[in-house]
């Protein structure tokens, strides 16, 4: 039986700062970076093809204005993805606010009727901006590549792939 959901996005708020230090010229020390590759967030997501070394490498270059030369597609995308962050810190903001204002707790009693769910208690529901897939599951977290929240501003909702970000994360938790 689920009894909590929490929501995590303490990667996508390292990642704030950095992105807003970069865009305004200022200096991120390696220490800095090196201390965001190894957030958990970011831990959940590598792989053999993308680890902390992919992160610091993608993160240095993106901070010292250098080119980046990507050993595979995931490193690639990771970067690109940090460099569309800086072209517009509004739209990264109006990414991240719905995230900050989410509430799972009215999932959690459609989560416990379906039939997986009475074996995971706690769940933790991760933003993390990440390469190119949309979501991945690790035990009881949910990661979700914050790359792929999409705001709509006409309707006033948001987005992950053609899901309401809500009805993204239940279908996802659903599969636990």
């Amino acid at each position: 039986m689920v009894q909590g959901i929490k929501v995590n996005f303490d990667t996508v708020e390292a990642m704030l700062f950095f992105w807003q230090t970069t865009k305004d010229r200022e200096k991120v020390t390696e220490k800095y970076i090196n201390d965001v590759a190894s957030m958990e967030g970011f831990k959940l997501i590598y792989d053999e093809e993308f680890d902390g070394e992919s992160v610091r490498r993608a993160m240095s270059a993106v901070s010292n204005r250098e080119p980046f030369q990507s050993k595979n597609k995931k490193e690639g995308r990771f970067w690109n993805n940090n460099l569309w962050m800086l072209e517009d810190l509004d739209y990264t903001n109006s990414m991240l606010q719905p995230i900050k204002k989410l509430n799972l707790d009215a999932i959690i009693g459609e989560l416990d009727s379906y039939k997986g769910s009475n074996e995971v208690e706690n769940i933790e529901v991760f933003f993390v901006p990440f390469h190119t897939e949309e979501y991945s599951i690790s035990g009881n977290k949910l990661i979700i590549n914050f790359f792929r929240v999409r705001p709509d501003f006409v309707d006033d909702n948001t987005y992950i792939g053609e899901l309401e970000i809500s009805d993204f994360i239940m279908k996802k938790l659903m599969s636990f």
